[in-house]
């Protein structure tokens, strides 16, 4: 592998790819380690700045920063900080703004389906924030500022003893947002105050034990200015918002001897989250929600010989849900779920390792689901290795899936109903005599199943020289009882009734290049494109039958070709990034970053729910940045920085993405002495 600090060599340490401490060399399936450096020599602030140049990610816009993995939307991705999941997603989509990355070690990306491992919403991959729990720096601070008035301040500090361990980090960030339309009197701008704060405490009660305690707070504002598109008609809207997110989490570590060792764990999370705005007609619309997650897990790792370990696990979750969306915002909506997992790691000689695994998960809103994973890594020789993996992944229905029950009077007083509240709701409704029109797909709601995929993983890594590391990789996941929302009725009034429904079957596949190259100790280059092809198996079984229709350009009825097919929505078949970087033993570095994102499918025009050529695209873009530093002896280093150089902007399709910016870093840090 190559030696640059700025890539992950053979040796480094992986944790989430198999809940257990394994060398990079020895992992089979494909992950991606993005280290401390690397985030900071981009200057990276927020998650969404570091994943938007990561090979085979996109960022999607609606309902905050998302990302896609391997062509699957944010909601079948599961966020981890240091091994726990973030909750409070919006439609789907967690915002990855939130996640401030000033203490941030390394970020371990798995792509493929985890659900052997970590569950429901780990069906297209796991990304999981590990925090810095090293001394070794006591004290580090830095101050950013930038355009649009944003100003970030960190504070980091650590206190150690033999027994005891302290660390805590402080982050300020507050920013007036930024106009999308800078040369219109309409400006769009999102004012942000945010404030994030995280300790860790660890106590060695022994050699063998240990006790560790993490909390972390994110509180934020941020002033509203909104559009809501329903049926032709937009309704601007303006207000705050506020959300708290709050962790908690505690563990007892013991090792039994050098071949078990055993962690007990408990978290506990709330994301709290209040809307409240004006439209210009001055009706008021008002979101809550509080979103509660508790979880408690032990897992036990056993190594039986230098052939064969394995660890066992299992686990309870408790979680409920509070929200002006759901018919009382002062009931909390309740799901537990209990789970069991195992994984056995087989290596019969220096070449071959297999890992097999799988988890069981009991969830009282659904029926149970099973999620088996099975992966191989064998090394041909010192510079080719295969890793092949297949497994199922699943993504449970979430409380808006099941118990939404939500009126838009903001936007056409349109109706969507949660699958265990529709049949109740709508028969009140038409008792009231309020509903003008069932359809037929109305009787067929019935409690949802899981989501569930398998996917299939092939990748060959080359390392030809010292200096060189190449990889291709292959993928595909087939996607079945997709869960989207559908029309399910109308009132008198002609507002529409929505609600979800088990009906899909989609894949996506596609390959990945991604490649490194050290030219000499100073500068290093490397690359990566994905090529991925995307579909609705029932989309294109009606089109090869003839029966889906489209418009030419002169507006005349057609029968949609296959070829005039473009998959699923929102998806790029196209993405690729290049990245030049430069330093040298005087602490100087500078690096010049490229991304490309090829177009995607936005709207639907011809009225036949299939995407064609004939729809609407968001246009493919370039967007360059660059940054330059430098790291004195003194503890002191200088940063400055520009992304999106050439001020690309899309106000419509890319809403998280400003226009140019530029940033300037001060940062100083006091070292540990070391004895002599």
């Amino acid at each position: 592998m190559v030696k640059d600090t700025l890539f992950a060599s053979g040796d480094s340490v992986v944790v989430t790819a198999t809940r257990s401490e394994r060398k990079l060399s020895n992992i089979t399936v494909p992950v991606t380690i993005i280290n401390a450096k690397t985030i900071q020599q981009n200057g990276s602030l927020r998650l969404t700045d570091i994943l938007k140049e990561q090979t085979g990610l996109t960022l999607t816009s609606g309902f905050g920063a998302g990302v896609q993995l391997q062509g699957l939307n944010p909601d079948y991705t599961i966020i981890l900080i240091n091994g726990e999941p973030l909750v409070g997603r919006t439609a789907g989509v967690l915002d990855l703004n939130r996640i401030a990355l000033g203490n941030i070690k390394k970020i371990e990306i798995v792509k493929g389906p985890s659900s052997s491992l970590y569950g429901s919403e780990a069906m297209a991959g796991v990304i999981n924030i590990i925090t810095d729990a090293s001394n070794v720096i006591p004290l580090q601070t830095s101050l950013r500022y930038g355009t649009y008035n944003t100003l970030d301040a960190n504070v980091n500090n650590t206190m150690a003893t033999k027994t005891l361990f302290y660390q805590g980090f402080y982050n300020y960030y507050n920013t007036d947002g930024y106009s999308i339309r800078p040369n219109s009197n309409n400006r769009v701008t999102t004012p942000i105050n945010r404030l994030t704060t995280s300790q860790q405490f660890k106590y060695n009660l022994s050699d063998n034990t240990s006790l560790v305690f993490n909390t972390r707070l994110t509180d934020e504002n941020i002033k509203s200015n909104i559009t809501v598109s329903n049926g032709g008609v937009s309704i601007n809207s303006n207000g705050k918002e506020h959300n708290t997110d709050i962790n908690l989490a505690g563990t007892l570590n013991h090792r039994f001897s050098t071949n078990l060792k055993t962690s007990f764990r408990s978290y506990l999370t709330n994301y709290i989250s209040s809307q409240d705005l004006i439209t210009l007609s001055g009706a008021p619309y008002n979101d809550i929600l509080n979103h509660l997650f508790q979880r408690v897990e032990n897992q036990t790792d056993w190594t039986l010989s230098k052939k064969l370990s394995g660890i066992f696990g299992a686990g309870a979750v408790w979680e409920g849900v509070k929200s002006s969306r759901y018919d009382s915002e002062k009931v909390r909506k309740n799901n537990s779920i209990q789970y069991g997992f195992t994984q056995w790691e087989w290596n019969p000689n220096s070449k071959l390792i297999v890992i097999g695994g799988v988890r069981f998960d009991q969830n009282a809103q659904y029926a149970s689901a099973w999620s088996p994973k099975l992966s191989m890594l064998y090394k041909i020789n010192q510079k080719n290795k295969i890793k092949l993996s297949i497994g199922q992944g699943f993504k449970a229905p979430d409380f808006r899936q099941l118990y939404l029950n939500f009126t838009n009077v903001a936007a056409g007083n349109y109706s969507v109903f949660g699958s265990a509240e529709a049949q109740k709701v709508v028969d009140q409704l038409n008792n009231l005599g309020q509903i003008g029109a069932l359809y037929s797909n109305f009787y067929a709601l019935k409690s949802l199943q899981p989501e569930s995929s398998t996917g299939i993983h092939l990748s060959w890594d080359w390392e030809p020289n010292q200096k060189t590391f190449i990889s291709v990789q292959a993928f595909r996941n087939d996607i079945k009882n997709l869960i989207q929302v559908e029309q399910v009725g109308a009132y008198v009034s002609g507002a529409q009734i929505f609600s979800y429904l088990n009906i899909g079957r989609a894949f996506t596949n596609g390959i990945e290049l991604e490649t490194k190259y050290q030219l000499n100790h100073q500068w290093s280059m490397s690359g990566g494109y994905q090529f991925i092809v995307t579909g609705d198996k029932d989309q294109i079984a009606k089109i090869k039958e003839g029966t889906v229709y489209t418009r030419d350009a002169n507006g005349y009825s057609t029968k949609l070709a296959l070829t005039n097919y473009v998959g699923l929505p929102n998806i790029s078949k196209h993405k690729a990034q290049i990245k030049i970087n430069y330093v040298n033993t005087h602490g100087l570095f500078a690096n010049f970053r490229m991304v490309y994102r090829s177009k995607w499918a936005v709207n639907n025009n011809n009225g036949n729910d299939v995407y064609d050529n004939g729809d609407s695209f968001a246009a493919g873009y370039v967007s360059l940045h660059t940054s330059v530093g430098k790291d004195y002896n003194n503890g002191i280093s200088l940063q400055m920085g520009c992304d999106n150089i050439t001020n690309y902007i899309d106000p419509i399709n890319l809403s998280n993405l400003p226009g140019r910016t530029l940033y300037f870093t001060l940062k100083y840090q006091l070292n540990k002495k070391v004895k002599k």
